[in-house]
């Protein structure tokens, strides 16, 4: 990847939420109760997760995505912004999506989450100036699929690069139009098998990719690999042993290491090695949003 300036300047568009996360020893059987040892409150959101991220790894971190006109909303623009984060949310009338984050002691997460409005915006929404020539890259999250692609066809037009990871709701969502847009393809070890026909049902995407795409899959705590379709190669890093405190985040911290690592002009090696440190910090910690410095992770590389 080459990059316009001294600092890559990346655009991040999609969900933006407030957490609550509670830490137990164990999650609660049926008609059970267990004691809440911790209660954590913080912004949210894998669009805004990566943009936090990626301002602390010294990247020009925009954000373009949509919040309610209630406190929560008021708490995710502030904490934005010290971040460093330029961000530019709709607000509409409403509730600010909550998600309420359980995690028990091996850091395993169950998430309960309202409506709210962290899909309350259309790429017509975004302001005139944000995305131009300038821009390195944009990095979609989860979001409905007209607006990606919409995105995408955008930052396409303006020569940025484009990564994209679907998220949870990448089966029941057709991002067909989006995927043959895309550089970097983020996905989990399952949606990777889905869009590849691994299993061998037919996959839900693999067609659409263009030649050169790049699919980073993460395996959770057995560590990443790109499988690089232009080079034909596939790069593999075993990950780093931590224990983990609480994985909300992990995911979100790796795609911005990763990402910052190829705008740095390094290779996927090194790359995967980057994300990996910045997803193991993240999994740490509570909270998906963690203090990520390029300083702390070079210490994390040194230390390992």
């Amino acid at each position: 990847m080459t990059r316009a300036s001294d600092r890559p300047r990346v655009l991040c568009a999609g969900h933006v939420n407030w957490d609550v996360t509670l830490i137990v020893d164990s999650l609660p059987a049926p008609d059970g109760e267990v004691k809440i040892r911790r209660r954590h409150q913080a912004g949210g959101g894998s669009a805004a997760n990566v943009a936090a991220a990626l301002a602390g790894l010294d990247a020009e971190a925009s954000l373009f995505g949509s919040v309610g006109d209630d406190e929560s909303g008021l708490l995710a623009r502030r904490e934005l912004t010290e971040a460093g984060v330029t961000a530019h949310l709709v607000e509409v009338d409403g509730e600010t999506a909550v998600k309420y984050l359980i995690v028990d002691a091996d850091g395993e997460v169950m998430v309960l989450s309202n409506e709210g409005a962290n899909e309350a915006f259309t790429a017509d929404d975004l302001p005139a100036g944000v995305l131009t020539t300038d821009t390195d890259l944009i990095h979609l999250t989860n979001q409905p699929p007209a607006v990606a692609a919409a995105l995408a066809r955008r930052a396409r037009e303006v020569g940025a690069l484009v990564s994209f990871a679907p998220g949870r709701r990448f089966a029941d969502r057709d991002f067909s139009a989006t995927l043959p847009l895309s550089d970097l393809i983020f996905c989990n070890r399952r949606e990777a098998a889905a869009l590849l026909d691994e299993d061998g049902d037919g996959g839900t995407g693999v067609a659409a990719l263009h030649e050169d795409a790049a699919l980073v899959v993460t395996h959770g705590a057995a560590g990443s690999e790109v499988r690089d379709r232009g080079a034909g190669r596939t790069y593999t890093h075993d990950g780093f042993a931590t224990d983990a405190v609480d994985t909300t985040g992990a995911g979100d911290a790796f795609a911005a290491g990763f990402l910052s690592a190829r705008l740095d002009g390094d290779g996927y090696e090194r790359a995967l090695s980057v994300a990996n440190a910045c997803g193991a910090i993240a999994a740490g910690e509570v909270g998906a949003r963690v203090e990520v410095t390029s300083e702390r992770v070079a210490a994390f590389l040194d230390d390992a």
